[in-house]
């Protein structure tokens, strides 16, 4: 059966129909508004993967695979409405792809008894499973990015950062701010100065900001933007002379869209990742012969091999291991949402795994467990090279600095928990 895309206006419709086996995900997209350009890939690569998995093995484990797609144009009020009208069909995990919305549906899933993963966004200290039950964010977090960018800083200047100037150019927003705790923690242990510079949303206007940067002269910009705020940050690095090789994004400023626009100006900037790059994987091969040849992608199938369409794939991946773990635990192929979370806490992704599916280094090692559902916060730096058009791996899949985040992470969780009069559960 071919992967069901519908929309919230049209989820009445689905509750009315006759009850058939499958397994239901919901897809909260963002195929329109200001933030469109990297919501569509990012829902192609997702829609297609379990589009896949239909069409070539019958569903997860015998059972076909329902997706509800809804629209949220990356507003959180249409988040929570796409969720409350879509929750009521069985879905096993949210994918919101937002930090706002994450933080409003938390308590929700919660109570409801459904799990979310929220892959490289969110709340960090959702990490600890003892405080957050049902949320999941493999295999790495936000402060995980800042990190992996400090320690990325630090090979490249012999392990020592005192006395350089380091810039944090971020979204002004719950997302962009996400990073600056964990940055001042790292710059009094590593000796660095940081600056910060807010950019307000959508984020077309930044010339103030690099005006102060080109007069302050940081050594190091580290950016933390979406949308069309990564194209004018690195234009205006452009125009301000900034060297690219010096300036690097978090894994949502390091898309082809950010770098594009300023053509082979753009050559060397950097992202921090949590997943390779390009279409050279088995798995590519696959989705050409068996979703958009046969006319049934989500897109029009040009996307393939992009960092937005690999992340939004990789975390269907994610779901689709959670989906079989589940399975494996429940002894049964027809899993409910209480299932799932169990077959999320227990995942472990290994390259033997990921070989078997035709993604063999496609993402690192990691493991869930009811403590941590943040696996070991491991990420690579990937680098522009705008001669070739394309992005590629100049590190390995690394840790972070576990000791300084869990610190974070417990101070953060704990007080949550006491906010929210909840017993910390895994003892």
């Amino acid at each position: 059966m071919k992967t069901k895309l519908i929309t919230a206006a049209v989820a009445a419709m689905v509750a009315a129909s006759p009850a058939v086996a499958e397994l239901t995900f919901t897809s909260l997209s963002y195929r329109t508004g200001p933030y469109a350009a990297n919501g569509i890939p990012f829902a192609d690569g997702y829609a297609d993967y379990f589009t896949l998995l239909n069409e070539r093995d019958g569903g997860i484990g015998g059972e076909t695979v329902r997706l509800l797609e809804c629209e949220t144009g990356y507003n959180t009020e249409k988040g929570v409405e796409c969720y409350e009208s879509t929750k009521g069909e069985g879905t096993l995990v949210y994918q919101p792809l937002s930090t706002g919305i994450t933080y409003q549906l938390i308590p929700k899933v919660t109570a409801d008894g459904i799990a979310m993963h929220t892959m490289g966004y969110g709340r960090t200290s959702a990490k600890n499973g003892s405080v957050f039950s049902n949320v999941f964010n493999y295999p790495a977090n936000y402060w995980d990015g800042a990190s992996v960018a400090i320690n990325h800083l630090l090979d490249i200047n012999g392990g020592d950062l005192k006395g350089k100037k380091v810039a944090l150019v971020y979204h002004n927003s719950a997302y962009g701010k996400e990073p600056i705790r964990t940055l001042e923690e790292l710059s009094k242990k590593h000796g660095y100065d940081l600056s910060l510079l807010a950019v307000d949303h959508p984020g077309q206007e930044q010339k103030s900001q690099w005006l102060q940067i080109r007069r302050e002269r940081p050594d190091y910009v580290i950016m933390w933007g979406w949308g069309v705020m990564n194209q004018v940050a690195i234009q205006e690095a452009v125009n301000i002379r900034f060297p690219m090789e010096n300036f690097i994004g978090v894994w949502w400023s390091g898309s082809e869209n950010d770098v594009k626009p300023a053509g082979p100006k753009a050559d060397g900037y950097k992202s921090v990742t949590f997943h390779n790059v390009g279409s050279d994987f088995p798995i590519f091969d696959d989705i050409q012969k068996h979703v958009v040849d046969t006319g049934k992608a989500a897109g029009a199938g040009d996307q393939i091999g992009t960092v937005l369409y690999n992340r939004g794939l990789y975390a269907a991946y994610l779901a689709h291991m959670a989906a079989e773990k589940s399975q494996e635990i429940a002894g049964k192929s027809d899993i409910s949402q209480a299932d799932m979370i169990k077959g999320m806490e227990a995942l472990e992704i290994t390259q033997a795994l990921m070989d078997k599916h035709g993604l063999a280094g496609f993402g690192p090692d990691f493991a869930v467990s009811c403590e941590n559902h943040g696996g070991p916060g491991l990420g690579a730096v990937q680098q522009w090279d705008a001669n070739a058009g394309e992005w590629s791996l100049i590190s390995g899949f690394e840790p972070s600095d576990g000791e300084l985040i869990g610190a974070l992470i417990k101070e953060d969780s704990e007080a949550y928990a006491a906010e929210n009069n909840i017993t910390p559960r895994c003892n």
